[in-house]
């Protein structure tokens, strides 16, 4: 058995795109998908890509969320926290909106990599650190030190 997982705001294009990959990941069950007003429609009818996921939508409710160990939502702006509140403690959340941001910014890489098991070392151009003795990526051109090339002409 693995985790079990929810989806929240299953209707919308984020909400697909989550369903689509919890629908392939080894380790996911899904268990619900809800969805405001496309609730008690068969998942097919609103993202016919995922035809092969045989799922109704559920209307979003924390009752029905209670099963899942994790909850993915894909809520616009506003919704996601007091729906967050109400969720059993054991529950893990992932917001995709911009509810649970951090208040302040801190100092440090903006972008962060995490490997997979069995990956091996970590690279990619925002975090040169991970893998010893990598050199740092390139910097990128300022605008004012790239001159637009000379087959651009102005609209005038």
């Amino acid at each position: 058995m693995g985790i079990r997982v929810a989806v929240v705001g299953a209707s919308g294009y984020a909400g697909g795109e989550l369903l689509r990959l919890v629908a392939g990941h080894p380790e996911f069950e899904l268990v619900t998908a809800t969805a405001h007003s496309q609730a008690g429609h068969r998942l097919h009818t609103v993202h016919p890509q995922l035809i092969g996921l045989d799922l109704v939508l559920a209307e979003t409710d924390p009752a029905a969320l209670a099963d899942a160990d994790l909850v993915f939502l894909a809520l616009p702006h506003g919704e996601s926290a007091a729906l967050a509140a109400q969720l059993p403690p054991k529950t893990r959340v992932v917001d995709l909106g911009a509810d649970h941001r951090l208040a302040t910014r801190t100092p440090g890489p903006t972008t962060m990599a995490v490997p997979m098991p069995g990956s091996g070392p970590m690279a990619c151009p925002s975090c040169p650190a991970s893998v010893s003795g990598s050199p740092p990526p390139p910097a990128w051109p300022t605008p004012a030190a790239t001159p637009p090339p000379s087959s651009w002409r102005s609209p005038r």
